[in-house]
Formats: C-alpha cells, structure tokens, sequence
C-alpha cells in the first residue's frame, strides 16, 4: 500500500482526492508540505481539495503557509495567501501585502482578496494603487476590496481610472460613486 506522502506526490487525481479528505488534523511538516504543494497540482478538484484540507487543519499550520508566501510558484503563493485568510490569520496581513507587489497578476489578486477578507485597513495604500495595476482582475480585485472595506479613492485615481473602458470597471465605479 501506498504511503500519504507518496499518494499525495505519485498518486492519481482520485487517490489524492480521496486522501486530502482525510487530513485536516495534520501535524507531520513533510505532508504537510505535500498538501501545500497540492496547491499547484495540475487538476483543480485536486488543488481545491488541498485548499480544504489546509483551511480546516485543526492545527497551527501558519508558519507553513507564511513560509510557502516566498514559494517560486504563483499557485502556491496566492492560493497559500488565501488559505491563511479564510483561517482568519491577522498575523500574515504584512506578508501578504507584499504580495500584493508580485511579478504575477494572479497573486497579485489572490492577495488583495486575502487582504480584503482579512479587512487589513492598514493595506489601504497598497489596495488604492492596485487600482492602476495593468490587469484587469486586479482592479477588479481592489475595487471590490475598496468598497468592502469603506476606502475612499483620491480623486486623481479617479481621474486615471475613468479612462479604462472596460465595462466592468466602469459598472464597478459607478457603484463607488452611489
């Protein structure tokens, strides 16, 4: 029989699956790690069932997932961002802002939700100038984040943001201006 650290790295989509079901008391640092890594599996029901596993652990598993906020992988990065907020971990808030500073949109993203879940007033500055991010799902992301938590935009952002012709972005500042 196969050991959880070898299923969890060798193992079929559906014996991983199978197996993150079960670890949501893990204390052992090496499947742990595994789960983490689960993170980036290349099925999603797989990376979203590593994601379960990690937000209901029973134990303290942050510095883990703090930890993995430095990983070289983006998935791991913004997916690990967003397990430490809906484990309401006010702690991560300062590494997440840096996050929110990252080379990849997707985590860029990720961290601004995390930080909007985790209502990180004090990621106001950063969150306000997300909002000239190049991406799309980044202003997205910091518009909703701004509303959420009460921020008020300076109305030179408005200006620049005005110019987008997205239709999102504009339906998203016309529910601002209400």
């Amino acid at each position: 029989m196969k050991s959880i650290s070898e299923i969890l790295v060798t193992g079929t989509s559906q014996e991983k699956i199978k197996i993150l079901e079960t670890l949501t008391d893990v204390k052992n640092p090496e499947i742990l790690e595994k789960i983490i890594l689960g993170l980036d599996d290349d099925d999603i029901q797989v990376r979203g069932e590593a994601f379960s596993s990690l937000v209901l652990n029973k134990n303290k598993i942050e510095k883990s997932l703090i930890r993995n906020l430095e990983s070289s992988n983006k998935n791991i990065k913004g997916f690990a961002s967003l397990v430490l907020a809906n484990r309401n971990d006010s702690a991560a808030i300062p590494k997440i802002m840096k996050l929110v500073e990252d080379e990849h949109s997707m985590v860029r993203s990720c961290a601004i939700g995390a930080l909007r879940h985790l209502k990180a007033l004090e990621a106001e500055k950063i969150i306000l100038q997300s909002l000239l991010d190049s991406n799309l799902e980044v202003k997205k992301s910091a518009l909703q984040a701004i509303m959420d938590l009460d921020f008020i935009i300076p109305e030179e952002i408005i200006i620049k943001i005005s110019k987008d012709d997205n239709p999102e972005i504009k339906k998203i500042l016309l529910e601002l201006k209400r």
